[in-house]
């Protein structure tokens, strides 16, 4: 298995997504969203960012 978003609805009936690694542990969760549409952009916004993203230590 390879690492992948899934998106849910959750409890609230908000649609969330998380990044599960490959070993299907969770390594990134995102904020709700009213639609499942804007959870999926969530996941496209985090694999544009991630793709540039550099390492840094906190401040």
């Amino acid at each position: 298995m390879s690492a992948h978003f899934e998106v849910y609805e959750d409890k609230a009936h908000l649609w969330r997504f998380r990044l599960k690694a490959a070993n299907g542990e969770v390594v990134a969760t995102g904020d709700g969203f009213p639609t499942r549409s804007g959870a999926e952009q969530g996941c496209e916004a985090v694999k544009q960012a991630a793709a540039e993203a550099d390492t840094r230590d906190a401040a």
